[in-house]
């Protein structure tokens, strides 16, 4: 018992570092891009958001916080994951390539204006690369969390428009507890910015 006790204590540990090691680094990118989503609510455009696996729970858990509520009560905001729909990800990697589930979304749901929250912990996965292309064609922002080296995606965003929130990780998990912090770091910022601070 004792080792699996040492263990599970370790992954906090090496949780809580990351966390420490990312907070200096990220707050002003997470600022930046939660201003940036701020505008764009606040000139009637919407939010896309979209990634694989953990990272599609991410974009739902986003969304869903956006289109409900956060830890207030408050008007709904517009958001979409593009991860959702099951007959149309499904019809289009049948019919077309699984790397084009979310570019063929974005290219029929995205207005200039909007902005799509890319979340991907490695920066590599073909389907977002494409999404980002996709939403550049539409004259949509991104906000990308990413990980690692930030990959290709990190290539392929525009230094004037674009925001990368890059975790300073190598581990998966690590990167995706952060990418869930960032995202709840978002919504507050949100909130506040919509409609004043939440008394305690």
């Amino acid at each position: 018992m004792e080792p699996l006790i040492e263990r599970i204590q370790q992954q906090f540990r090496d949780s809580i570092q990351t966390k420490i090691d990312a907070a200096d680094l990220l707050a002003p990118f997470i600022a930046q891009a939660g201003l940036m989503m701020v505008q764009a609510l606040l000139n009637g455009n919407k939010i896309l958001s979209c990634g694989n696996g953990g990272s599609a729970a991410d974009a739902q858990h986003f969304s869903s916080e956006m289109l409900n509520r956060f830890e207030r009560e408050r008007p709904s905001l517009p958001a979409i994951a593009l991860t959702t729909d099951s007959s149309t990800v499904t019809s289009i990697a049948n019919d077309y390539h699984y790397n084009e589930v979310f570019a063929k979304q974005i290219r029929a749901l995205a207005q200039p204006g909007d902005i799509l929250l890319a979340i991907t912990t490695s920066g590599q996965s073909a389907n977002i690369i494409q999404a980002v292309h996709a939403a550049h064609d539409r004259g949509t922002q991104i906000i990308a969390l990413s990980g690692k080296s930030g990959g290709k995606l990190a290539e392929i965003l525009s230094p004037k428009t674009d925001i990368e929130i890059r975790v300073p990780a190598q581990v998966t998990a690590r990167i995706q507890e952060i990418h869930l912090l960032i995202i709840h770091c978002l919504c507050e910022l949100i909130d506040e910015q919509l409609f004043g601070e939440l008394s305690k």
